[in-house]
């Protein structure tokens, strides 16, 4: 299978060259993209003219089991702080999740992501009263809308200690078969039993671990009152930290101890502004960090474009971030990816812009469009590992009204059983 892209206004993802050229694209990883304006043929032909052709989107850190939460019921009870929001809404919603629920929730964030430009998905999943087969079924959902994907299940002790060893028995028998993380849920919710066998597994299988680090300033009070140390320390005891497959989400509320471990450091931080505004638990801070720090969407939704022009207008206030750091935490999960030798991220996953903008555009001007112009309904094209998943905004390799009838049933059912 081979895309020709004609006319096309391409831009190199690192440098912001632009490039004007025809583009085939293939499945063949050794000849993935070949820029070139003597071909004529292929198996597809799209013309790009007026259209911006670059690298597709990643997201850092999803929540697929959030996906049938959009217009739920209230709780029973009104959260007053982070705690109660977990514990009156998440995990109300991740307890009552069956398979039907979850192969929908990974259906619909799935086609979201592609639809917003997305060929590559980092998701931290939970489901503790379906937790066999359950990172499987998201797996299998994301393969047939043809988006990537680096998936964990959360080891928690808060439902038990038979869950927890049930979480612990899932990522093992996924990390047999399949690229994976070992996915923690914060903390709070983990002893040092399950931590010291997370960590045994993450070495075992050469993994990193995927865990949620100082959210609210209650991880950190609780880590202090029971082990004595703060939460990055704490990690940092495991071993955790050292290796550069390790994903720690949030990070707001750090002191310039764990600031300078994480600056030493060769875990990933992802950042995810909207849900740190939504549950009123501060602001992200990159002082004293290095810079790998990448975004997220924590769930909230799968626009990356708009998780990075959210960062950068929530940040002007308490962060370091310019136009500059903006674009590069935007882009930093292709690093991550990179080094780490996932598999998914490779040369051949673009996404086509239908971008008509009333002003210039070219590269020294670039990030200014890309803050305050680019926006989800500009994807029009998107190919995935050589394949075209979107093509004029409609998903190729799977029928969405039939897909969205089924989550709207799933979704109904969910909030039946809450």
């Amino acid at each position: 299978m081979s895309i020709l892209l004609k006319n096309a206004t391409f831009i190199d993802w690192k440098t912001l060259d632009f490039q004007f050229t025809d583009i085939l694209v293939n499945e063949d990883e050794t000849n993935p993209v070949l820029f070139t304006n003597k071909i004529t043929n292929a198996d597809e032909i799209i013309d790009c003219s007026g259209k911006l052709v670059t690298k597709s989107f990643a997201v850092g850190h999803h929540h697929v089991y959030s996906a049938l939460a959009r217009g739920m019921p209230a709780p029973k009870k009104n959260p007053k702080n982070f705690y109660e929001i977990l514990k009156y809404i998440w995990w109300n919603i991740d307890k009552a999740l069956d398979k039907d629920m979850i192969k929908a929730s990974a259906m619909a964030t799935a086609i979201a992501c592609a639809k917003s430009g997305n060929t590559f998905v980092i998701d931290h999943h939970a489901s503790p009263n379906c937790i066999e087969g359950s990172l499987e079924t998201i797996a299998d959902a994301f393969d047939k809308v043809g988006v990537n994907h680096l998936l964990c299940y959360e080891i928690t002790d808060r439902d038990g200690l038979d869950k927890a060893e049930q979480g612990l028995s899932e990522t093992e028998h996924y990390l047999l078969n399949h690229q994976g993380l070992v996915g923690l849920h914060a903390s709070f919710t983990v002893g040092n039993e399950r931590m010291k066998k997370a960590a045994d597994l993450m070495h075992k299988y050469k993994s990193g671990f995927h865990i949620h680090v100082a959210e609210d300033l209650y991880d950190q009070k609780h880590c202090e009152d029971n082990y004595g140390k703060r939460v990055v320390e704490r990690l940092n005891d495991y071993g955790v930290l050292n290796s550069s497959k390790t994903i720690l989400a949030h990070c707001l509320h750090l002191n310039d101890n764990e600031r300078a471990i994480l600056n030493k450091s060769k875990a990933f931080i992802v950042q995810n502004p909207e849900s740190n505004l939504n549950n009123n638990v501060g602001f992200f801070n990159a002082q004293g960090l290095n810079n790998n720090i990448m975004l997220g969407t924590d769930g909230m939704h799968s626009d990356m474009l708009r998780s990075a022009q959210t960062a950068f207008f929530a940040g002007q206030a308490l962060d370091n971030i310019d136009f500059v750091s903006a674009y590069g935490r935007f882009r930093k999960v292709h690093q991550y990816l990179q080094i780490n030798n996932f598999e998914g991220d490779e040369e051949n996953n673009l996404v086509i812009l239908n971008y008509p903008s009333p002003t210039p555009i070219h590269k020294d001007n670039f990030l200014g469009h890309f803050l305050f112009g680019f926006r989800e309904e500009h994807v029009q094209h998107v190919i995935s590992n050589g394949k075209l998943i979107v093509k004029n905004r409609v998903l190729q390799n799977v029928n969405e009204k039939e897909i969205l009838k089924f989550t709207q049933e799933q979704a109904k059912r969910l909030w039946n059983k809450l």
